[in-house]
């Protein structure tokens, strides 16, 4: 992978199928970021869900070693992946579609924190249209034991267990000074994406579907990130499916998450072309 390329792959819906569910107005755009170590066949799983519903869908799930490590050491790498992501829908000429997110646990939220960063601060972006945002089993805010697994991951097996275990110490506390200990004064240099979205969230609708039996994300941080966003006028809506692990809810409940996804969508593109009406309105008697 060159360091300026990203690997995702883009899916457009055959016409009829577009037309079917979309007659006449132009199919969203669902932007789909896997949690950390998402392999490709998990996140087309979920991709196929709207492909199914006529919508385009671009799927991305960022290194595992750029989510945790270069995050929890406040190199924004991941910044950089998402202008490219947002630079696709140029590529593609489908910058003036309807924009869709569903997100993955801190892994897709955090390059999702980057995004929402680029359309709240670049003048080139505001043109984009963005209608609603799904999170799956996620915000949590300090995710030291994820960063743990992903350092794991990243060592890989061939390493002797000792030295492994002391890379894993020295980085253990190393993150637990950085992002739990200190970050009330680190954070002014780099904000962790749970309060960087809280303080300032987009204005799109939310969907939040996570579990009380996530073992990964405390649904308590899931819940009161939703209560922020509320506060701050943003529209929620969330579905605790109880039972599920971590990312495990469309695998428990295929029929019923699918269903959700859709009608969350729907609805948020109903909203949109009141709000689109109202803006055309506005230009007009202006």
């Amino acid at each position: 992978e060159m360091a300026d390329e990203i690997d995702y792959n883009i899916v457009f819906p055959d016409a009829g199928t577009s037309e079917r569910h979309w007659q006449g107005t132009k199919e969203p755009v669902v932007i789909l970021l896997g949690w950390a170590g998402c392999k490709d066949k998990h996140l087309s799983k979920y991709s196929s869900i709207y492909n199914e519903q006529g919508c385009v869908t671009i799927r991305y799930t960022a290194p595992l070693k750029t989510v945790f490590i270069s995050e929890s050491f406040g190199y924004k790498e991941l910044s950089s992946k998402a202008l490219k992501l947002v630079e696709i829908l140029y590529d593609y000429e489908v910058e003036n579609s309807p924009i869709f997110f569903h997100i993955f646990s801190n892994g897709g939220f955090m390059l999702y924190r980057y995004i929402v960063e680029l359309l709240h601060n670049d003048k080139q972006f505001s043109s984009l249209y963005v209608i609603g945002a799904v999170v799956d089993s996620g915000p949590g805010s300090a995710n030291v034991r994820g960063a743990l697994r992903a350092l794991t991951a990243t060592i890989g097996p061939k390493i002797s267990p000792v030295l492994r275990y002391v890379l894993m110490a020295l980085f253990a506390v190393t993150v637990i000074l950085l992002r739990v200990v200190l970050y009330p004064l680190t954070k002014y240099i780099h904000k962790n994406h749970y309060d960087a979205v809280q303080d300032r969230p987009p204005s799109w609708p939310h969907f939040f579907l996570y579990s009380k039996a996530d073992q990964i994300i405390r649904h308590g941080d899931i819940e009161f990130f939703m209560e922020t966003l509320k506060q701050k006028v943003v529209p929620v809506d969330s579905f605790d499916f109880v039972s599920s692990p971590h990312v495990g809810h469309f695998r428990d409940f295929p029929e019923q998450y699918a269903l959700k996804c859709r009608e969350f969508l729907v609805s948020c593109m109903k909203a949109s072309e009141g709000t689109e009406i109202k803006k055309r309105q506005r230009v007009q008697t202006q």
